[in-house]
């Protein structure tokens, strides 16, 4: 995978991107709407990367894939992960460069590229309710909220906002 866009390159993985994965894990938004992405030491970074970059081999995923600036930086990442029969769209961009349009900007190049690659024409994007950035950025996506209400979500019931986006 290899998508440019204006700002932002979105490509595979490779083992040279693990402390960065490693730093972006450590950021306060991560911690509190995605704490199983949260590496308490940069061996476990090196080990889901590699667990990543193996996912790129077969067609059950998680595909991951990290948001890069032009200059090179990682500021965090796409995903497509399944769950049961369906398909979902996960991103985090780290805090330090929030509030610029970019996971907006990703997740408009993302899209089109994983609903071929994966044949569906559904996907689902789920948020914690206090995580308003994240319903902004599926809202400016085309989502279409869904389901407001109490539900799993890290593994702890907690209200949560649901969304679909159709091709």
């Amino acid at each position: 995978m290899f998508i440019k866009t204006d700002r932002l390159i979105i490509t595979e993985f490779d083992k040279s991107m693990t402390e960065s994965v490693y730093l972006n894990s450590l950021d306060e938004d991560t911690r509190r709407f995605v704490p199983d992405e949260v590496f308490a030491t940069i061996d476990e970074a090196k080990e889901t990367v590699e667990k990543l970059i193996a996912c790129y081999q077969n067609d059950t995923g998680p595909f991951v894939y990290p948001v890069i600036l032009k200059d090179g930086k990682n500021i965090g990442y796409v995903q497509a992960v399944q769950t049961g029969n369906d398909w979902e769209l996960g991103y985090h961009i780290a805090r330090e460069h929030t509030g610029k349009g970019y996971a907006t900007e990703a997740v408009t190049a993302f899209l089109p590229v994983i609903i071929k690659q994966l044949d569906i024409s559904m996907i689902y994007g789920i948020c914690h309710a206090e995580n308003t950035a994240s319903q902004k950025v599926l809202e400016k996506c085309g989502f279409i909220l869904e389901y407001n209400g109490i539900d799993y979500y890290q593994g702890v019931e907690t209200e949560i906002f649901r969304y679909r986006y159709n091709e």
